[in-house]
């Protein structure tokens, strides 16, 4: 069951902001797990052999589909190396292995047919995935084996993510290197889907054969379990995927737990989980270190996910580790369908690039709202440790050596169905201890990110905030420990922002610098201006008689 987060909250409220007020995050709803009957069948029953070159695509699935259809029980996996094309989960199945049970997806690609499904939050043309599930009901996948997607045969690698003799030996094990060397691809096929721009998007007028051409660079999720009920993945180690590792989709009552998720650093789409579309979910005691963002929450791109109208609701994330991901926890930037109603606690992010990232970007819509994020811990973190950006680029959160990136260009538009919303997000209690930045918050002039409460946390990192188009924003009882000093704080264009009881290192050269001629209603409370050189800077057409003092 859903425990609600127990922590008062000060200033937030379902419905709006309130200083003071206090209230609790929602209660959220029960998850509801599934059980089985006891009765067991090996897949060695239906002739499986554990030698590592058999191919038992179909003693597994006879072995599932028997056992659904008299009714469920657990499917065994024994101890040993099963090679295996895809698996199709069926209703009242629990997929069960045990300790060094290593189940291995074979890397011929003609064994995984191109079919109709959803990548990215589109309607897209893929490989079918190594395991899979559709309209099931009561599945799971248990125990304390090892499940192995053999995406290195599928996916592409950066040359830059690539020591000079790790390149070389992967471009001499053949494949396909791009015209500008930078990346390599396993097949001309693959290389060739690069080339079209969103060659995976399933368009009016094509079917499925039109894209045989193209088959290699359609890789697969590891695990994709899609308008199905009741589900639990409880001990099993996932790794090694082509693309999203695990990713239920339209799904409810889901239970995750004790799982470990793995992909190389270096891994393109190699994301951890990727909630889609689901609602009352729980994520627990798990670790994830992988090639993208480990633990985050879509609901569909642009109109498609804003046509299918299926927010990602009701979920809660406590005791999990993150290690070397683009993010640790994550929302966007398919988040067209909305998010709310959403709990982080209890968790720490090691070396991710970003720790807290939100993300999104003009065209998605969506409404992002309730999400409740306590006790969370930071350490190496290369970018931001908490990052609201609304000008989503698609591209890796670290700029790669040599790489030249213009900011954005900043203009406001009129508000549609296109335009999304960051709002009602309380963080409390962080500790960081290395970033290069603290906080960074950048709206659109047309939507500002907004209703935002962060409170009781010690960040290091080497500079503070950067705020740019943020409104209702309340940072307090913060300790922000920065390298760079001028400024430990800056707001531009931004209204309605409260800094609270902000302490910062002795000595800076300027403490707060307010810019751009937006803003208005900037408070700074209970906070020691007199340690810094400056203790506030205004210009860029801000006035100083936008700061309140107290």
């Amino acid at each position: 069951m859903i425990r609600p987060f127990l922590a008062i909250l000060s200033v937030i409220t379902l419905c709006g902001f309130k200083d003071p007020g206090t209230v609790k995050a929602p209660k959220l709803p029960a998850v509801v797990v599934p059980t089985f009957k006891k009765d067991t069948v090996s897949i060695v029953k239906f002739g499986a052999k554990p030698d590592g070159i058999t191919l038992n695509t179909k003693s597994i699935n006879d072995a599932i589909s028997a056992t659904s259809k008299k009714g469920g029980g657990v499917v065994l996996v024994p101890r040993g190396l099963w090679l295996t094309g895809p698996i199709e989960l069926k209703s009242n199945v629990n997929l069960h292995l045990q300790r060094d049970a290593f189940l291995n997806f074979t890397g011929d690609f003609t064994q995984y047919k191109l079919i109709e499904t959803n990548w990215e939050g589109l309607r897209a043309v893929r490989n079918q995935s190594p395991i899979s599930a559709t309209n099931a009901v009561n599945i799971a996948i248990t125990g304390h084996g090892i499940v192995d997607g053999s995406g290195d045969k599928w996916r592409m690698v950066k040359k830059d993510k690539l020591s000079a003799s790790a390149w070389k030996k992967l471009t001499e094990s053949g494949g396909v290197v791009s015209d500008d060397k930078r990346i390599w691809y396993p097949s001309q096929s693959s290389y060739e889907g690069s080339k079209i721009k969103n060659s995976f998007a399933l368009t009016p007028g094509k079917t499925v054969a039109d894209y045989e051409h193209i088959k290699d660079f359609m890789r697969p999720n590891l695990l994709v379990l899609t308008k199905c009920k009741n589900i639990l993945l409880d001990g099993v180690t996932f790794q090694n995927s082509a693309a999203w590792n695990l990713h239920p989709l339209m799904s409810e009552n889901i239970t995750i737990r004790n799982v470990l998720v793995k992909n190389p650093w270096y891994a393109q789409n190699g994301d951890g989980l990727d909630l889609e579309s689901c609602k009352n979910v729980v994520v627990e005691n798990s670790v994830l270190d992988v090639g993208d963002d480990a633990l985050c929450i879509k609901s569909g791109r642009d109109a498609q996910g804003r046509e299918r109208a299926m927010p990602t609701e009701n979920v809660l994330i406590r005791n999990c580790i993150v290690y070397n991901a683009h993010g640790g926890f994550v929302v966007g930037s398919e988040m067209s369908g909305g998010a709310k109603n959403i709990i982080v606690e209890n968790c720490s992010f090691i070396g991710t690039d970003i720790g807290i990232r939100f993300k999104t970007t003009r065209g998605r819509g969506g409404v992002v709202e309730n999400i409740f994020i306590n006790n969370i811990n930071m350490k190496d973190i290369p970018g931001e440790a908490i990052l609201f950006d609304m000008y989503y680029e698609g591209k890796d959160p670290i700029a790669l050596a040599g790489e030249r990136r213009e900011p954005p260009k900043v203009d406001s538009k009129p508000v549609t169905e296109e335009t999304p919303v960051f709002q009602n997000v309380y963080i409390k209690n962080v500790a960081v201890d290395g970033a290069e930045k603290g906080i960074f918050v950048r709206g659109l002039p047309e939507m500002n990110v907004k209703n935002i409460v962060m409170e009781d946390m010690v960040i290091q990192a080497k500079h503070g905030l950067e705020m740019t188009e943020g409104s209702g924003i309340t940072i307090r009882n913060t300790n922000i420990i920065t390298k760079e000093t001028n400024p430990v704080l800056q707001v531009h264009n931004s209204k309605n922002i409260v800094l609270d009881n902000i302490r910062y290192n002795a000595g800076a050269e300027t403490l707060l610098a307010v810019y751009g001629d937006k803003t208005t209603g900037v408070k700074l409370l209970n906070t020691d201006g007199s340690k810094a050189k400056n203790k506030t800077l205004f210009d860029f057409g801000a006035k100083p008689t936008v700061l309140t003092e107290k």
